[in-house]
C-alpha cells in the first residue's frame, strides 16, 4: 500500500478490505477488538461497477474509468476513518483474474490512487468466503459446503473447524451467462446445458463424496440472499408483502421454494419483466441467470437445503488480515456470543438502523471508557461489561421490524426467541 493513503494519525484497529468483483465493487471497515477475537463493521460502501460488460477477456477504458472512480470514493473514506495503508487489502476476482490487460489494470490502480490489488487465485476466494461464513453463522464444528456465485464464477468450499478440505472455482456467474445467453438471444434450455457440462466436466460431485461430503450448505452472495428474499416475500405467488413475523424468518429455503421462484422468474412477457425490475432492482438485470445456476447446482450436488450467510469474501479478507496482524492468535471461532449479536442486529436492523447502531455503540464506548478512568466513579466495569454495552446499542431497535408500537417489547422478545429462529 503506498503510504500516500496515510495523511493523518491512523487508528490502530481499524481494517479494511475492498472487494472488487466482476459485477460491483465494496468496502468494507472494521473496528477490530484489541486482542482480535471479534470486529464490528463500522462502514460499507457499495458501487455497481461491472468489470466485463463491454468484453469478457478485457477491462475496457469504460470499465476502467468507473472502476477508478469508485476505488477514489473508497480511499476517500478509508482517508476520513484513518484507517492504516497496513491494514487495507484490496482483492479482485474473477473478472481480473480473466482479464489480457490485468497488469496494466493493477498498475494503473497503483499509481493513481496507491492501493495494491491483489488479484485471488479461485482457490483462495474461495477460502476466504469460507472464512466470512465462519464469522458469520455457528458452523465451526460442521462440515459445511460454502457456495458463493459472483459475475464471474462460483466457488465452492467444503470446510471444517476452520481448515479447508475442498476448494473449486468454476467460470459460471451471473454476469457471464447473461452476456453468453439471455443478452444474444440463445435459451434457457442452451443455458442449463452449459451449466451442467460444466459441473460434470469438472467433476464436483466425486470431488465432494472424496472429501467425505458435507452436513450443512451455506450459500453467500447477493444473488442467493436475494432469491432468498424472493422466497420469503412470496415472489413465486404475486404476493410480495412484508410479514410483520419477519423476525421468525428462517433465512434458509429449500429445492421445491427455489423452483418456484425460478420458474416465475423465467416467465415470459412484459409484465413479469417489470415486476422483476420493480422487486430485484438493479440485481434484476442478472437474476435469472444466477437462479437458473443455483437451481442447476441444487440438482446436480443434491442439495435440499441452503442457509444463507450475510457475510463473504469481504469478510473473510477482515478475518484472514486480522489473523496475520495478531501474529496467529486470531481465532475463528472465538466469541460465539458476540457473532450470534453481530447476525441478529445485521439481519434485523436495515443498512440505515445499522449505521445507527453503530453510532449509538462508538459514543456509548466513549462514555464508558471515560467513567473508567474517572477516579469519583467507585463501580468496578471489566471488558465483559463493555461487551453487554455494545450488544444493547446494536439490539435495542431490533424490534421496530414489527411495527414502532411497543417496539422495546418486541426487541425483548426477538433476543429471547433468538436462539429458536435463528
Amino acid at each position: 500500500m503506498n503510504t500516500n493513503l496515510q495523511s493523518n494519525p491512523v487508528s490502530s484497529q481499524l481494517f479494511t478490505s475492498i472487494d472488487m468483483g466482476t459485477n460491483s465493487f465494496k468496502l468494507l471497515i472494521v473496528h477490530a477488538d484489541p486482542s482480535g477475537r471479534s470486529f464490528v463493521p463500522v462502514e460499507r460502501l457499495k458501487e455497481p461497477v461491472v468489470l466485463s460488460r463491454e468484453s469478457p477477456t478485457l477491462i475496457s477504458s469504460q470499465s476502467q474509468v468507473r472502476a477508478l472512480d469508485s476505488l477514489q470514493k473508497f480511499k476517500s473514506m478509508i482517508l476520513s476513518h484513518n484507517v492504516s495503508g497496513e491494514r487495507v487489502r484490496c482483492v479482485a476476482t474473477e473478472a481480473l483474474r480473466q482479464a489480457e490487460n490485468q497488469k496494466q489494470f493493477v498498475e494503473t490502480v497503483f499509481e493513481d490512487l496507491g492501493l495494491h490489488v491483489d488479484v485471488l487465485s479461485g482457490e483462495e476466494e474461495a477460502r476466504l468466503v469460507y472464512l466470512g461464513v465462519l464469522q458469520f453463522l455457528p458452523v465451526f464444528e460442521k462440515s459445511v459446503l460454502c457456495i458463493d456465485i459472483g459475475g464471474g464464477s462460483t466457488e465452492f468450499v467444503v470446510g471444517k473447524r476452520g481448515d479447508v478440505k475442498l476448494a473449486v472455482s468454476l467460470k459460471l456467474g451471473h454476469v457471464n451467462l447473461t452476456q453468453m445467453f439471455m443478452k444474444n438471444g440463445i435459451g434457457l434450455t442452451e443455458m442449463r446445458d452449459h451449466i451442467r457440462h460444466a459441473i460434470d466436466e469438472s467433476r464436483l460431485a466425486d470431488k465432494l463424496k472424496e472429501s467425505d461430503g458435507f452436513e450443512v450448505v451455506v450459500g453467500s452472495s447477493g444473488t442467493i440472499r436475494a432469491i432468498e428474499n424472493a422466497v420469503f416475500s412470496g415472489y413465486e405467488a404475486d404476493l410480495c408483502q412484508f410479514n410483520l413475523e419477519g423476525y421468525k424468518r428462517d433465512w434458509k429455503f429449500g429445492r421445491r421454494e427455489l423452483s418456484s421462484v425460478v420458474a416465475k422468474l423465467c416467465s415470459e412477457g412484459d409484465e413479469e419483466k417489470i415486476r422483476r425490475e420493480g422487486f430485484f432492482n438493479r440485481r434484476s438485470e442478472f437474476i435469472v441467470a444466477g437462479a437458473v445456476l443455483l437451481e442447476e447446482i441444487f440438482k446436480d450436488l443434491g442439495i435440499e437445503e441452503m442457509e444463507v450467510s450475510e457475510y463473504a469474501l469481504a469478510e473473510g479478507v477482515i478475518a484472514d488480515s486480522l489473523a496475520k496482524a495478531f501474529d496467529g492468535l486470531y481465532d475463528l471461532n472465538a466469541n460465539a456470543r458476540w457473532r450470534s449479536v453481530m447476525r441478529l442486529a445485521t439481519r434485523l436492523n436495515g443498512k440505515k438502523r445499522m449505521n445507527h447502531a453503530i453510532h449509538c455503540a462508538n459514543i456509548a464506548k466513549e462514555i464508558f471508557v471515560g467513567l473508567r478512568k474517572c477516579n469519583d466513579f467507585n463501580v468496578m466495569l471489566d471488558d465483559k461489561d463493555l461487551e453487554y454495552l455494545e450488544a444493547a446499542c446494536f439490539l435495542h431497535n431490533i424490534g421496530i421490524i414489527t411495527g414502532k408500537k411497543g417496539y422495546h417489547k418486541q426487541s425483548y422478545h426477538i433476543i429471547k426467541v433468538f436462539s429458536v429462529y435463528y
